[in-house]
């Protein structure tokens, strides 16, 4: 004469798990029916108490990597559960952000023709908005698939797997602010290598000068479109970018002009405005504060010379 039992059982993380109780109990001598609810943690089960007992079929559940009764298992099968979410997560929050990161890359290495490919993309001011909504729709394709996969799709089920789904997203959202709150600002001064190669080697002190300007992009990530567009111009010495939205711009004046670089283009999308500008030598200081050498007064110095032709003008 058969007999029925259903006992909790714990530890089970995907669909996996029930096929992998269902077949090695199934296949027990003595068990007529075994099935199992991911949903609820239970297994009802069917077996002949002449052949095997309700112990002996909570000690193979517990074999297996399962805890039942409180009874815990010494190895558990799902312990890269976790680690897998992670990832899955972390690369649903990267993927959209391919063609950005392919741009940085590009910017770096010199790859005009990547840089071109995708300025017209980042010149559109929810292009990362766009890729954020789409991560995340990624994230939430996945998660559902997920929950299908297991039959858990229910409220019940997003309930019973609440760690996976706040891992999933937890791990996308942060990727993307990761990206665009700390890489691309960082990579944006990466990129600032003037492209003018000699001109701050042979730049006269007199004619280098410094504008610092805030320019209206939605996100720091837009920043690296910002520095590459201004280094273009043949006279910009270097940039620094500071978050949120700020450059500080050092050029020479005898080749650019204020005008001409806030003519360019990408301004028309994300304009700018002058916080400070400095034409003078001694005010131009370079992007750690350390004044440089202009040759000019000494007032003050110990190392005024007979030989610089001019006086200092300390009235002393």
């Amino acid at each position: 004469m058969s007999q029925t039992e259903t006992i909790k059982i714990d530890g089970m993380h995907c669909n996996s798990c029930v096929k992998l109780i269902e077949s090695n109990i199934g296949s027990l001598k003595g068990v007529d029916k075994i099935k199992v609810s991911l949903v609820d943690n239970t297994a009802f089960i069917k077996f002949n108490p002449k052949e095997i007992g309700i112990e002996k079929i909570k000690s193979e559940i517990v074999s297996l990597g399962y805890s039942v009764d409180g009874i815990k298992p010494t190895v558990s099968p799902n312990m890269n559960t976790k680690n897998r979410t992670l990832l899955e997560g972390i690369a649903y929050g990267l993927v959209p952000h391919i063609g950005c990161i392919a741009f940085i890359v590009g910017s770096i290495l010199g790859v005009t023709v990547l840089m071109e490919f995708f300025k017209p993309v980042l010149m559109n001011r929810y292009f990362f908005h766009a890729l954020m909504a789409l991560s995340i729709s990624f994230a939430t394709l996945a998660s559902v698939l997920y929950l299908k996969r297991n039959s858990l799709f229910s409220f019940a089920g997003a309930k019973r797997k609440w760690q996976y789904l706040s891992t999933m997203y937890g791990s996308t959202i942060g990727i993307n602010l990761v990206l665009f709150m700390l890489i691309f600002p960082l990579l944006a001064n990466v990129t600032t290598v003037s492209a003018t190669g000699d001109v701050v080697a042979l730049a006269n002190p007199d004619d280098v000068s410094l504008l610092k300007i805030s320019v209206d992009i939605p996100c720091p990530g837009h920043a690296p479109l910002i520095s590459e567009e201004l280094k273009s111009i043949n006279g910009v010495m270097g940039i620094q970018f500071s978050f949120p939205n700020i450059f500080d711009v050092k050029y020479d004046s005898s080749l650019t002009s204020k005008s001409e670089m806030l003519s360019l283009d990408v301004f028309k999308e994300y304009p700018a405005s002058v916080l400070e500008e400095s034409s003078s030598p001694q005010e131009v200081t370079s992007f750690d504060d350390t004044p440089q050498s202009s040759g000019g007064s000494c007032c003050g110095s110990s190392g005024c010379s007979a030989g610089t032709g001019g006086g200092c003008g300390c009235g002393g």
